[in-house]
């Protein structure tokens, strides 16, 4: 008696296309993505005193020294909005980007062992660092809603509560931009490692140019003022501190620019990203 069996084959072959990248694939490999995201959380507070304390002890310890320095000894404006307010709504926003650039920005170098031993693909990676630092803003925001909650009570903030529906829209796009910035500076550095030198004081000396600090309205010049609304990430701290606070100056116009800016930037990383994972191995 013969026994019919039916035989699975799975086909692989070189991506050649320019743009190639398969997203019925990246989704089947969600629960790796879960796991992922899991696992770059634990990992960052592992093996410490204080364990996930620090993802609200380090926004805590920055606006305290923000509102010191920039509020008390520099006596720059919040344009009448508490000044811990001010300055945790922006520091929790900034925090999530430049952690997701910074991170996303090692992708090849800090994971060329798992690449070179498992097949998955490898946008798997950055899309795990965006998910788990949208866990970190989440437990950061918390705080922040704590101390917003407070200052609504007491009246002396008027927030724009419609607007809140547009937190995963500013989300998803800090995301994606800190992510197409930076898997372009990941792939750049398989070959040139002193990029990754670079990128820590780049965002650095971005943050003096994104309104974290000081609001847009206290800007005078005009080519300096400009030059801070064309920062790309501008756009998504005002919006925020407009809807939590109530004050932020928010142009359609500029957004627009700051939508086009990050729609390049992740399709040039994504472009840039599937070029090099095919030969980045003999590189790193």
């Amino acid at each position: 008696m013969e026994k019919n069996t039916s035989a699975r084959h799975v086909r692989l072959k070189a991506k050649t296309g320019l743009f190639d990248i398969n997203l019925k694939e990246l989704w089947r490999y969600r629960d790796l993505i879960a796991l992922f995201t899991k696992r770059n959380f634990i990992l960052i507070y592992k093996q410490t005193i204080l364990g996930p304390a620090w993802i609200l002890l380090q926004p805590m310890f920055t606006t305290l020294i923000y509102t010191l320095v920039f509020g008390g000894i520099a006596g720059i404006s919040t344009d009448g909005v508490p000044q811990i307010l001010f300055y945790m709504a922006g520091t929790a926003l900034w925090t999530y980007f430049s952690q997701t650039l910074t991170k996303t920005s090692t992708t090849f170098t800090a994971n060329a062992r798992v690449f070179g031993k498992v097949y998955f693909p490898r946008l798997v990676m950055p899309i795990s660092t965006v998910l788990s630092g949208i866990i970190n803003f989440g437990v950061q925001f918390l705080l922040f809603a704590c101390f917003w909650a407070y200052y609504i009570i007491k009246g002396v903030i008027a927030p724009n509560y419609l607007g809140i529906l547009l937190l995963p829209v500013i989300l998803v796009y800090l995301g994606l931009l800190g992510m197409g910035l930076g898997i372009i500076i990941s792939s750049l550095t398989t070959k040139y490692r002193d990029l990754s030198m670079l990128v820590t004081f780049g965002v650095q000396l971005w943050m003096y140019i994104t309104p974290v600090v000081y609001p847009v309205s206290t800007i005078t010049s005009p080519l300096l003022r400009t030059l801070i609304l064309l920062n790309p990430v501008t756009c998504a701290v005002e919006t925020f501190r407009w809807i939590f606070l109530g004050e932020g100056v928010i142009s359609l116009a500029h957004w627009g620019i700051s939508a086009a800016v990050m729609a390049l930037a992740l399709t040039l990383g994504v472009i840039v990203f599937s070029r090099v994972e095919k030969t980045f191995m003999d590189t790193v």
